[in-house]
């Protein structure tokens, strides 16, 4: 073909696929949502906003992104899928014009002792390569630099099957880079004997001080008491050094305890085994409460700290080993990385310089690589999953973030806007369920749910522009535009908290008077030092309730009934109405329907197809057996209860024949922090994160001490639930409380009768106090990067 022939040919005709530029949603159900459809366009910047626990979750998670994740995994073998988690239909009618969804929440990374920000990314994998080549001297493969990675030794005969079967001597080597000492965990315990038992008892009489360890039926104690190794009656302080050998540290061997064979193994390595291995912020209180008792953690010796062996610590790339780079802040470390020049490994090294500086841009460069991954906040745990895709060569897939600005300063947003406006302009189709009027105010389109919460919500409310919003009558639109104002006159302080010398984490010897009977916020940019000044250095002894960002654990069983302590007072109610056991009004206990076991659905499990859930013919849903539910409470029968509002559940326990004054007081908390329509057996796992936050804050608020520490509470809240917080803080200082809120939100710090302000950056670059004094100096000085961005919010 000639080039004028070329040139002269036309563009062919539209395709058919050409129009398929919406994702299309009809008949939505899932959770609270009410037949909702809605039609997003693709490749551009989509915001769901709404009060929360209006639906934008379910609607964007449990809807949209659940059905493309479903409908990928259906793409591979049923063998395959047999290994896969197993994933239900959404409960929708159409879902149209799917792509590949890629799904970055909030959940907080696991909390391991050995996962790292190094071990979570590609960061440290590329790390480890990099010094197997060029590290001086040379100890071995990747793997010799692994903390992880065990050294191991092996020699003996082997038969190899090649033809005739020969057996050959043969020896085995890997290098591994864990520390002996502490097996890569950077710590090594001590502990202390006297909390384990007591020594003046036998182990018949019950001489275990260990939470769960009973004589009497515990089968871990029945094999101490019946392996032959100890005389269960004679008390443990006149054992013998051999009994006490064995008892302590004896190796695992086999045991026959009555008639089963079980395993014996000495008290230590028991106890090292099944509960100092695990992640201490993991366990249940209890246990915690014991290891902290029982154990000290101290960095370990032979290691320093830094988990890694003596020969992977001795290779150096110009006088830095990767313990080394791994302990440097990662903007330092990716400036270290731009400094080498090593042609032979120049694709590693782009790779890693790409990695390193996406942290940066992201507003992470303050982490090391070597920080803790369960160390880290629900913001920072979803930005350290975005890095993987801001160098991507993917377009035409549908990135889901959920709200990617908590944790974040003012001034960090403005960098998180610009990273979602990239993803989209690279022909991406961006969702992003928030409440930050800084985000909402930079998409393309607008999709607003509510109009309340809950039963409330559930419906779409508005669809179209910003500028639609800001001119349309929902509660998004009226209160877009909100900016709280200065306080005109603060609360005197009625004494002080001294922090002299605070050097946790990157705090510099940091003196700070902490006014009480005042309403403090701590501020400051992520990474400044914030929470290591609240949590660190403010000494969490009696009188001080910290209530964190901590996730609440909780399984399709548990419900806002359970997780406050309220369904106690309510089955004593119930119990002593009818003259029987408050057991029978549990599902979880004698009352539970014995077809469902009182889950009120039975599961059918369908191997690699998704788990069918059908509702319990025996009790038609309701948990309990029949019998339980003839019992009644002012007209109600328990599951009648646990159906009702917190609202209506407050009014039916404050008066009347029911009148309850311990259920009446949580349910007066639970409607103080806005929960007033959620139900009372609604289970934990459909609640959103701004609910469980505040379920969480409801419940602390029962505990008795002078000083009340948060930690971000606004995260998850709508503008609207904003203005509630503020007036319920109000409440806690004025009824004689000390609250202290580590915050970025600027309607909080205006509202503030005392502002600490960290900075000036991040990382080394902060950790020193650049402000202190109320929010109205702050404004008139705009001499820190908090200060200009108050000012500009209040309109100063």
């Amino acid at each position: 073909m000639s080039k004028a022939t070329r040139a002269n040919t036309q563009s062919p005709a539209p395709r058919g696929g050409d129009r398929h530029d919406l994702i299309r949603v009809h008949g939505a159900r899932v959770n609270n949502l009410k037949d909702v459809s809605v039609e997003i366009p693709k490749r551009r910047l989509t915001v769901f906003t709404g009060v929360s626990g209006s639906g934008k979750s379910s609607l964007v998670f449990d809807t949209i992104a659940a059905e493309s994740q479903r409908l990928i995994n259906e793409t591979y073998s049923a063998f395959v899928q047999g290994f896969m988690p197993t994933l239900a239909r959404p409960e929708v009618d159409v879902l149209e014009g799917l792509t590949t969804a890629i799904i970055v929440d909030q959940q907080r990374m696991g909390a391991d002792p050995r996962s790292t920000v190094g071990t979570a990314t590609d960061a440290g994998a590329m790390l480890r390569i990099l010094f197997s080549r060029l590290g001086e001297p040379h100890i071995g493969p990747p793997g010799a630099y692994a903390f992880n990675v065990p050294s191991v030794r092996a020699s003996g005969a082997i038969t190899v099957e090649r033809g005739t079967k020969t057996t050959v001597k043969a020896t085995f080597n890997r290098t591994g880079g864990m520390c002996a000492r502490c097996e890569g965990r950077g710590s090594v315990t001590d502990i202390d004997l006297t909390q384990l038992y007591d020594d003046s008892k036998s182990l018949a009489e019950g001489a275990f001080t260990i939470p769960g360890w009973k004589s009497d039926s515990q089968w871990t104690v029945q094999v101490y008491a019946q392996s032959g190794f100890v005389d269960p009656d004679k008390p443990i302080s006149r054992y013998t050094k051999k009994e006490m050998r064995d008892f302590l540290y004896g190796e695992p061997v086999k045991v026959k305890v009555n008639g089963v064979n079980l395993t014996y193994e000495g008290l230590i390595p028991k106890l090292q085994k099944s509960i100092l291995s695990k992640d201490k912020e993991a366990m249940q209180p209890h246990i915690r409460a014991f290891v902290e008792r029982a154990v000290t953690f101290t960095t370990c010796p032979e290691c320093d700290g830094t988990r890694l062996s003596e020969g992977a610590r001795s290779s150096k790339i110009e006088r830095i080993s990767i313990a080394d780079a791994c302990a440097m802040q990662i903007s330092d470390l990716a400036a270290w990385v731009r400094g080498l020049d090593a042609p032979s490994v120049a694709p590693l090294l782009d790779a890693l310089r790409q990695t390193l500086d996406s942290f940066v841009e992201i507003g992470l460069g303050y982490l090391s690589l070597d920080r803790p991954s369960g160390t880290l906040s629900g913001g920072e745990a979803q930005r350290v999953k975005m890095i993987r895709h801001l160098g991507s060569s993917l377009t035409d897939v549908t990135y889901v973030f959920d709200e990617p600005t908590i944790g974040l300063h003012p001034h960090d947003i403005q960098r998180m806007n610009a990273l979602l406006l990239r993803l989209r302009d690279k022909g991406n189709t961006v969702l992003v369920v928030e409440h930050k009027p800084e985000t909402i105010a930079i998409a393309d389109h607008v999709v607003d749910l509510g109009p309340g919460a809950g039963t409330g919500g559930g419906t779409i409310c508005f669809e179209g522009t910003v500028e639609g919003l800001r001119a349309g009558g929902t509660i998004t639109g009226r209160h877009f535009g909100d900016r709280a104002a200065v306080k005109d006159t603060v609360r005197e302080p009625t004494g002080t908290l001294e922090i002299r010398g605070a050097k946790a984490n990157n705090l510099r010897q940091v003196d700070v008077d902490v006014p009480l009977g005042v309403l403090t916020v701590v501020t400051g940019v992520a990474g400044s030092g914030k929470s290591s000044l609240v949590h660190g250095s403010i000494p969490p002894g009696e009188g001080v309730v910290s209530i964190d960002q901590g996730a609440i654990r909780g399984s399709r069983r548990s419900n806002p009934a359970t997780y406050t302590g309220l369904l106690d007072p309510i089955r004593k109610a119930f119990a002593k109405a009818g003259g029987v056991k408050p057991a029978l009004f549990s599902a979880n206990s004698e009352g539970a329907c014995p077809g469902c076991n009182g889950a009120g659905v039975v599961y059918t499990d369908l191997a690699m197809m998704a788990a069918v859930a059908t509702t319990c013919e025996e009790c038609e849903g309701k948990r309990f057996q029949a019998a339980v539910l003839e019992y009644r409470l002012g007209g109600r029968d328990i599951s009648e209860v646990l159906a009702m509002s917190v609202t209506e559940a407050e009014e039916f326990f404050g008066a009347g024949e029911a009148a309850t004054p311990a259920a009446h007081r949580i349910l007066g908390r639970l409607a103080d922090v806005g929960l007033g329509y959620l139900s009372l057996g609604q289970p934990l796992t459909t609640l959103s994160g701004g609910e469980r936050q505040r379920l969480k804050l409801a419940t602390h608020m029962a505990e008795k001490g002078g000083v009340y520490v948060l930690d971000e509470p606004t995260a998850g809240l709508h503008l609207a639930d904003v203005e509630q917080l503020l007036h319920l803080l109000d409440r806690l200082v004025d009824s004689g409380k000390s609250v202290i809120v580590v915050e970025h939100h600027q309607a909080v710090m205006a509202h503030a009768d005392w502002i600490i302000d960290l900075g000036p950056g991040a990382g080394h670059d902060g950790g020193r106090v650049v402000f202190e004094g109320t929010p109205a100096d702050l404004v008139a000085g705009r001499a820190t990067l908090t200060g200009e961005h108050l000012a500009a919010y209040v309109g100063a």
